[in-house]
């Protein structure tokens, strides 16, 4: 830590690979926050092809001309090293006392980090997302609003959900004791849930997950994000493992809600002895429900285990859903909330 820092600095930790055709507007964003304190700029360059380093290179002079203190880091191998290894590379070089995380297609509004800091000095243990707004605005819609409108509780319950972390990365803040508390990202490079992992860590050491109710980035889809090349199957099997030490190490028996493909797909995923611990299969499909039963075929007990299929106001709880929600009209939301279940009691979502 640079004593020079001081208290109340953050440092903005800002991974660059080919940006340069958003960097400007990112780094217009870290110049125009309205924070008192002392903020750094942690830039780590890996392995950029592009003009990326000319422009960090021109707004580092103009930013600390107004007062952002610029550290950058980098290297020009052949191939970059992965998003993990460079936001490391970016916390390691920095000095703030908190952290706060930028992708270099985003761009912040100019409350984020004052925001975000108030909020983080009174949760030591939290990490601090907020609110976004999605760039084209039309992409990606049940997937935005589910950031913008978790409760305070499903922020610690929807964590086993395909949607991944419940405050996205790129909203990232906390201390730089808390960072560390969690260790670091995990570098394996292409492939590599790397924010999913750090979140589930975070989680298991008892952190907390809050979110300022304010719009405080414009979070940018295009198809050629770094998330498109983590492998569906493991994150699934992140979130498998993740749910059975979670939840299903606690549970003596569950439902799970949905009989087709998902639900039979989550059982068969599942340690032996938690698949035992699977009564029924539930949902609101007649020709499912007719079926009456479901017959583990890969299974290499004999004989083999029969589960049966039953309608969901038949079912014994506690269950875990694996039903997308926002896309049936609110049909299924209509039916859960008919129960009277207690989410994160009597229920979690696995989708």
């Amino acid at each position: 830590m640079h004593s020079s820092m001081g208290l109340h600095c953050t440092s903005i930790i800002l991974p660059v690979y080919n940006a340069d055709c958003w960097l400007d507007e990112c780094l217009k964003s870290v110049l125009e926050q309205d924070f008192e304190g002392t903020i750094e700029l942690s830039v780590y360059n890996d392995a950029s092809k592009d003009d990326s380093v000319a422009i960090i290179e021109n707004w580092k002079v103009t930013l600390e001309e107004n007062g952002v203190h610029v550290v950058v880091g980098g290297h020009d191998s052949p191939r970059p090293r992965g998003v993990g290894f460079a936001k490391n590379q970016a916390v390691l070089q920095s000095s703030g006392t908190y952290l706060c995380f930028l992708d270099s297609d985003d761009v912040m509004m100019p409350e984020r980090v004052r925001l975000q800091y108030e909020a983080a000095i009174q949760h030591p243990k939290c990490i601090v997302g907020c609110q976004v707004m999605r760039e084209p605005a039309n992409s990606t819609e049940r997937y935005t609003r589910w950031i913008n409108n978790l409760t305070p509780e499903q922020l610690l319950t929807q964590v086993f959900t395909s949607h991944g972390p419940t405050v996205i990365m790129p909203t990232w803040f906390c201390s730089r004791e808390w960072f560390c508390h969690i260790g670091k990202f995990d570098e394996g490079g292409e492939g590599v849930p790397e924010d999913l992992l750090f979140f589930y860590r975070h989680l298991q050491k008892g952190g907390e997950v809050l979110r300022v109710d304010q719009c405080l980035l414009q979070y940018r889809y295009h198809p050629e994000a770094a998330t498109h090349s983590v492998l569906e199957e493991t994150i699934w099997n992140h979130r498998v493992k993740f749910l059975q030490d979670k939840v299903l190490a606690h549970w003596k028996s569950f439902t799970i809600w949905n009989a087709g493909k998902q639900g039979r797909k989550l059982y068969r995923s599942l340690l032996p002895a938690n698949q035992r611990k699977v009564v029924a299969f539930c949902d609101v499909d007649k020709n499912k429900i007719a079926k009456e039963f479901y017959t583990y075929e890969e299974s290499k007990e004999r004989p083999k285990p029969k589960i049966p299929i039953q309608h969901f106001r038949d079912a014994q709880g506690p269950f875990i859903i694996c039903v997308k929600l926002d896309l049936t009209a609110g049909d299924f939301e209509e039916n859960l909330k008919s129960l009277n279940l207690k989410e994160g009691v009597d229920y979690f979502h696995f989708n």
